[in-house]
């Protein structure tokens, strides 16, 4: 009988080499998955800088979205509280004028110089004289298409023109829109003649 010596056998290295080094790539990636290490690891830096870029982008652009803002009711609409049926609106705090039709149309507004001082309670009142051409108290000026709707303290109370004392008016139409009379309600030429045509005997008058 033959006897045969059993060889110690050899680790083979090279394979133990391959085997650890695809456990270490399967390592990293599963990792790198579940975001313990960052994907960008060895990669280009500039290409994480625009990530981040992009990410933040979306809260920039929400900061730059304005408030919204809130508009004064058009002009060229009746105002609140006003009433209703053919009437001249007058507004202290605007100082503007609305004509306004009897199917609540506005046919004419614009911009007024009111008083200075509070002399007119709100409310309605109705027009009962009117003057073509008129002086002013004290011989503050002359003034036309006066149309008169309330009494004040020491003279009536209406609308008119800008009066024009000693040749020169007494200020200008830019101005109005800006409480500048002592009593009255100042319009330029043409809206003034306007209200004279709108506002007979009888015109309801409302102040806001």
């Amino acid at each position: 009988m033959s006897r045969h010596r059993l060889e110690p056998t050899r680790p083979r290295y090279g394979r133990v080499a391959a085997l650890g080094a695809a456990l270490a790539i399967t390592l990293v990636a599963a990792l790198g998955g579940v975001g313990l290490i960052p994907s960008t690891v060895g990669g280009d830096p500039a290409s994480a800088e625009q990530q981040t870029q992009a990410e933040q982008a979306p809260a920039a652009a929400e900061k730059r979205i304005a408030d919204p803002v809130v508009l004064d009711p058009p002009v060229n609409l009746a105002p609140q509280r006003s009433g209703t049926g053919r009437r001249i609106v007058f507004s202290q705090e605007s100082q503007r004028v609305w004509l306004i039709t009897p199917k609540n149309q506005v046919a004419r507004t614009y911009p007024v110089s009111g008083s200075v001082t509070d002399n007119l309670a709100k409310g309605s009142y109705q027009v009962f004289s009117r003057s073509e051409r008129a002086t002013g108290i004290d011989d503050s000026g002359t003034m036309k298409w006066f149309v008169r709707f309330a009494h004040g303290r020491n003279a009536a109370i209406g609308f008119h023109d800008i009066p024009v004392n000693k040749g020169k008016a007494v200020q200008s139409e830019a101005q109005l829109g800006t409480a500048r009379s002592h009593g009255c309600i100042r319009q330029a030429s043409d809206d003034a003649r306007e209200l004279w045509k709108f506002a007979p005997i009888g015109t309801k008058v409302v102040v806001i």
